[in-house]
């Protein structure tokens, strides 16, 4: 029977799978960690896990996140970490003992061979955000001078001590990165060919310190598989390879929802964080928030002889504060976004600001002649708003126009003045922009009105 073909083309090169090998496995993974996912607890987990078959619960483990096996790993007994931790390339070990207390990471790189011991202690000198912590030094090496047929026969043997290959790289005596060759001009090429007569001598590359979000967005831009990291002097060091990169973007993901929604970053599964853990998470910024919403009960109390002598203000309190707060909730959510894509840079705040100037003078003018149209409905049907019912819908257009513009303003900034001050800018969450704007709003409203209403209602 012939062989399907998966065919994934990245760049200029095109990697082949047999598809029926991959679809399988990764059928068979994806319905193991459905079935550990939907345990209760971890001691049902861990039961589930045992009972396994010795492959499937290789496969299994495999498929967890670094946090996930490493609780589970210390439930296991002592005898059994050795043949776990050895399954692991050494970026996912050393992911791995980054989640363990300090306490017992010692017992646990004495379990690893010399090889990779010092290959994970090396990668734990790096930042676990950076590209040097996320990189495999596994990685396939050719020298310059060698013929196409050479360079074959040495990836022959390479292929069982390197993660994965994806591309091949081309190294001098000192390890100095010369160039890059994809498997089809390695293969298309007459095998007396020198590798660096085929090599491409401009590619990308990324530096140990480079901050994974902008590795993740260099594979997005050049479509690649796998990024050279380097040093200083250019010596190759390792690759970062795209599934890295996937759980990186899942991680970056959930960090800025959640931190958007105004909680602390979870570290994990939802269900899997203890109570008190979850309490932790949500009561500071919760209590923040709180302390800010005390301010526009303070700002209300500056305005109690204008709420005594025109109560139908009051009635108009909820629609200006959430319309300034959904406007800059509005502006803030996709700023973050942009800034965290890249679209948008530092040097561009101007531009941000101005656009979001008229296009929040714009959306509050569509909400204040809709806020107009209302009060000379309701007061054509009930006349509910007494004789000075122009006022008051004027009052209330105009503050919602100040308002919103300033709703927008302020979402638009806060994201810029956090990362200027080497902050994450996900951090302006939705709730913190709405009550920032709680307050600024109460004092345009009642600004507008005291200025509008003076001699009638006021």
């Amino acid at each position: 029977m012939p062989w399907a073909c998966k065919v994934i083309r990245a760049g200029s090169d095109i990697v082949r799978f047999d598809s029926e090998t991959v679809q399988t496995t990764t059928e068979d993974s994806e319905s193991l960690y459905e079935k550990w996912r939907d345990l209760g607890t971890a001691a049902e987990r861990l039961q589930f896990f045992r009972d396994l078959p010795r492959e499937e619960a290789g496969e299994l483990f495999l498929n967890l996140d670094a946090r996930t096996q490493a609780r589970l790993l210390l439930s296991l007994p002592r005898r059994e970490h050795r043949l776990w931790l050895r399954s692991l390339a050494p970026d996912d070990a050393a992911d791995l003992i980054q989640q363990i207390p300090e306490s017992e990471r010692a017992g646990l790189m004495a379990q690893l061979d010399d090889t990779t011991r010092k290959e994970v202690q090396a990668l734990l000198a790096y930042q676990e955000d950076d590209a040097g912590g996320r990189m495999s030094p596994r990685f396939a090496r050719v020298r310059p001078d060698m013929n196409v047929d050479q360079a074959i026969s040495y990836l022959r043997l390479q292929a069982a001590h390197v993660e994965t290959i994806y591309y091949v790289y081309v190294l001098d005596e000192d390890q100095m990165l010369l160039g890059v060759v994809s498997f089809r001009d390695l293969f298309s090429a007459d095998r007396t060919t020198r590798v660096q007569d085929i090599m491409r001598r401009q590619f990308v590359y990324v530096s140990q310190d480079t901050d994974q979000e902008q590795v993740a967005r260099l594979f997005r831009e050049h479509h690649l598989l796998a990024i050279p990291v380097v040093d200083e002097a250019r010596r190759m060091q390792g690759i970062v390879t795209v599934d890295d990169i996937v759980s990186v973007l899942q991680e970056e993901v959930s960090e800025d929802i959640q931190r958007i929604g105004g909680t602390e970053e979870l570290g994990g599964p939802y269900l899997d964080i203890g109570f008190w853990q979850l309490i932790r998470k949500r009561a500071g910024w919760l209590t923040i928030l709180f302390v800010g919403e005390m301010l526009t009960a303070t700002a209300m109390s500056f305005f109690e002889n204008e709420i005594a002598k025109a109560v139908i203000l009051a009635l108009f309190l909820p629609l200006i504060i959430s319309s300034g707060g959904n406007s800059g909730s509005q502006a803030t959510t996709l700023v973050i976004r942009a800034i965290a894509l890249g679209e948008v840079r530092m040097r561009d705040w101007f531009r941000v600001v101005r656009r979001e100037i008229l296009v929040g003078t714009v959306l509050g003018s569509i909400l204040a002649v809709i806020g107009f149209a209302r009060i000379l409905i309701w007061q054509g049907v009930k006349g509910t708003y007494g004789e000075h019912y122009l006022l008051v819908a004027l009052t209330i257009g105009v503050s919602l126009i100040g308002v919103v513009t300033f709703g927008t303003f302020a979402g638009s900034m806060l994201p810029f003045v956090l990362r200027r001050a080497g902050l994450d800018p996900a951090s302006a969450s939705a709730p913190f922009v709405a009550t920032l704007v709680d307050v600024t709003g109460l004092i345009i409203y009642f600004t507008i009105a005291a200025r509008t209403l003076r001699g009638t209602l006021l």
